[in-house]
């Protein structure tokens, strides 16, 4: 499968609404913005996302919208995120698609967080040569509880 990233076209947002409400999705993933499953708060968003983050990209498996990546944050505190659909789990797109996004991005250190329970996740970022740095609990909107999270650092 050839995984590409090109820039977020207005076309991907149906397509990332209907990923990112995956209620299978969205519990693995844990955080995440309010009100995501309304799809104006959604369009609202991805409006703030889009102009905030210069490193926002769709994520492509054989030409496909399989999901989004991005790079946000001030420098020195950057992180990266990722949302790959259900479909394409277990199958490295996760992983080849961040790889595209760090070599996009030379700088570092780079962050990125996941719930502690997430061992996919955990798995795609130790891969692509993030450590994990502390652990600490927070909100999750998705269960709406507080849980333990793991923030993870990329320094080389």
């Amino acid at each position: 499968m050839e995984i590409a990233l090109r820039a977020v076209q207005d076309s991907d947002l149906p397509v990332f609404f209907r990923q990112m409400t995956d209620p299978e999705a969205v519990r693995m993933a844990a955080f995440g913005p309010e009100g995501l499953y309304d799809r104006e708060a959604f369009a609202a968003y991805w409006q703030r996302l889009r102009s905030s983050s210069d490193v926002l990209r769709t994520v492509l498996a054989d030409g496909v919208v399989a999901g989004n990546a991005a790079v946000y944050g001030v420098a020195g505190e950057r992180e990266v995120t990722y949302w790959i659909d259900r479909a394409y789990w277990g199958r490295g797109v996760a992983t080849a698609a961040l790889r595209a996004l760090l070599a996009e991005v030379p700088e570092r250190p780079l962050y990125a967080r996941a719930a502690a329970d997430n061992a996919a996740s955990l798995r795609v970022l130790g891969k692509c040569g993030f450590r994990e740095s502390v652990r600490a609990r927070g909100y999750a909107n998705a269960r709406g509880r507080e849980i333990e999270e793991v923030v993870l650092i990329l320094e080389a």
